[in-house]
């Protein structure tokens, strides 16, 4: 939206400058004009020219969305994600957080050489083992803190070293009295001697657990990736509670065409049984990412598969990028560190304010209180922007349509422009300025259909060349029959202000009461600056000859703007199916 208002500012930027100098060349050199009349009349086409106020209704309907958002509890760092948001159609959410509430809690641990009910004591040892090892690690996670607070037994030996987590390696180790003890992922701990436990485990995975494993590992802890055995001691089953309202949040953008991908660095089958409980559609399709050695890998599982688990941050990053190529706009959650790779290369970033820093800065915009079920209030500001400032763009397109041509049509046919810069003014108040900003601030949930400028243009042509063949043909009568300057003048201003208003009209449907009330208001000031302030927009008496012709023009305006719009319709039909 944005870059179209700036080609289309640009654009009428450069138009003007040769039309304008050609404008008054003609009115003075040809036309015999007064250098007053020709600058007054270069003027008036220029200012019809210029789409003004439409950049400041835009940055006005933005900034009034960031404040209805921060209500919400919803921070914007760059406006323009508002309008990204509500196009998008591919959401990638993390599990915890996203999914579930970021609190994660240990349901119960289990002894690994015994899956029956092990002796209390032998239990015991093993979770003051644990407890050391938990206790002596950096609380920097949500897992790491879900462990402190279950294993609380004092510590009876200090650390002899310390491996704090890494998403690279999935696990964090500890020495104690001499021995190495790891707690992590099991595929990634136990590597080769994962099978024969994979049953056990994945019977726990299949019921939504995380499950962690400890161990004992025979080789140096270095923080680099495991390469000796490692004799598993206890499995650690955690979950993390369904988040509240999480179904409806997937289920209305499941409604609205969003596909959901669920990128998390935990187990497939577990993320996977949580997205089916979330209600995410085809959440069946899950990857294990460990599997995805190269990016080629990653780019054809990005089509295929909905529930990607043990992810690296690189592979998050490589994930964003396939769905961009394949011509989707993607939206990123994300509340870590590794995330941040993902989050700076997708279209619109969501951080939690409940993660890191780093990440809450890279995002575009950040749920101050952690609720993701706050996206589809956010989805539909997104809307309300979009919609609205297209419909009301059309507005002031109008007059640029119309100005344009009228000032080639008077350059061509050695014509006095018609109209004054008052005038324009006058018009543009009552049938663009103040109505634009009131429809661009009300409530609009449609959803968002082709691109903004040519939808901007078909709906502004119709109205434009409608105020070009009413003003073009008075005029040309009122030359034939020797009317004066002033009264074409003020009949052009009454003829463009009825088109201004039909269109208003048109683009004000479905014609609720604020919206009558709103054209009334607009109809009765018109009238009363025509009346009362007739000087000052240089409004003359419409008499004899020229209120004849306004009046046959005048009613010739409605059925000439509704056939034009069905001929658009029609040609907007016909390109669609050749697709032009």
């Amino acid at each position: 939206m944005l870059r179209a208002l700036n080609l289309l500012v640009q654009t009428v930027g450069v138009i003007i400058l040769p039309i304008g100098a050609i404008l008054f060349l003609q009115q003075y050199f040809f036309s015999g004009a007064t250098m007053k009349d020709s600058v007054t009349g270069m003027v008036a086409a220029i200012l019809g020219m210029i789409p003004e106020g439409l950049y400041l209704l835009a940055s006005v309907a933005m900034v009034v969305s960031v404040m209805r958002l921060g209500k919400q509890k919803v921070l914007i760092h760059d406006m323009k994600c508002i309008e990204t948001l509500a196009r998008v159609n591919v959401l990638c959410v993390d599990k915890t957080g996203t999914i579930t509430v970021p609190e994660m809690e240990v349901a119960q641990f289990i002894l690994a050489k015994d899956q029956n009910l092990a002796a209390e004591e032998e239990k015991n040892k093993v979770a003051k083992t644990i407890s050391d090892c938990v206790r002596a690690l950096p609380c920097d996670n949500a897992t790491m803190e879900a462990l402190q607070q279950y294993f609380t037994e004092p510590m009876e030996n200090s650390a002899e070293k310390i491996v704090p987590f890494s998403s690279a390696t999935k696990y964090s180790g500890v020495v104690l009295a001499g021995k190495a003890y790891v707690v992590g992922a099991p595929e990634f701990v136990l590597r080769q001697d994962y099978a024969a436990v994979q049953g056990i485990i994945e019977v726990f995975l299949e019921k939504g657990y995380r499950v962690l494993v400890f161990a004992e590992y025979e080789g140096n802890l270095d923080g680099k990736e495991l390469t000796e055995n490692a004799t598993p001691i206890a499995f650690i089953l955690l979950n993390n509670a369904i988040r509240e309202g999480a179904m409806d949040t997937f289920r209305y953008f499941s409604k609205r065409g969003v596909e959901v991908k669920v990128i998390s660095g935990d187990n497939p089958v577990t993320v996977s049984e949580i997205a089916k409980k979330a209600g995410i559609r085809h959440a069946e399709k899950q990857v294990d990412a460990a599997t995805l050695k190269t990016a080629e890998a990653v780019r054809k599982a990005a089509k295929k598969y909905t529930v990607f688990g043990r992810v690296t941050p690189e592979q998050k990053r490589l994930l964003v990028q396939a769905l961009k190529e394949q011509g989707k706009t993607v939206a990123m959650t994300g509340d870590g560190v590794n995330d941040i790779l993902a989050l700076k290369d997708a279209d619109c970033s969501i951080a939690m304010a409940s993660g890191s820093e780093a990440a809450s800065h890279v995002a575009q915009l950040v749920l101050l209180d952690n609720d993701f079920n706050k996206m589809p209030a956010v989805v539909m500001e997104g809307r309300r922007v979009v919609n609205n400032i297209g419909r009301t763009a059309s507005l002031y397109l109008v007059k640029n349509i119309f100005s344009m041509l009228l000032a080639v049509f008077s350059m061509l046919f050695l014509i006095d422009y018609p109209l004054e810069p008052s005038q324009v003014s006058l018009i543009s108040v009552f049938t663009i300025g103040i109505p634009s900003f009131f429809l661009a601030l009300e409530q609009n949930r449609n959803q968002i259909h082709g691109h903004f400028l040519t939808n901007v243009l078909i709906q502004a042509l119709p109205a434009g060349i409608t105020d070009f063949i009413v003003v073009s043909g008075l005029v040309i009568f009122c030359r034939e029959f020797g009317v004066e300057k002033e009264c074409v003048s003020t009949s052009c201003t009454i003829l463009i202000a009825v088109v201004g208003f039909m269109i208003l009209y048109h683009i004000a449907k479905p014609m609720t009461t604020p919206h009558a009330i709103l054209i009334a208001a607009m109809v009765i000031g018109w009238l009363f600056c025509m009346l009362f302030f007739s000087e000052l927009f240089a409004i003359t008496a419409v008499t004899g000859k020229c209120a004849m012709l306004m009046i046959v023009f005048a009613v010739i305006t409605e059925p000439v703007f509704r056939y034009l719009i069905q001929l658009v319709e029609t040609v907007q039909k016909w390109g669609g199916k050749l697709k032009f």
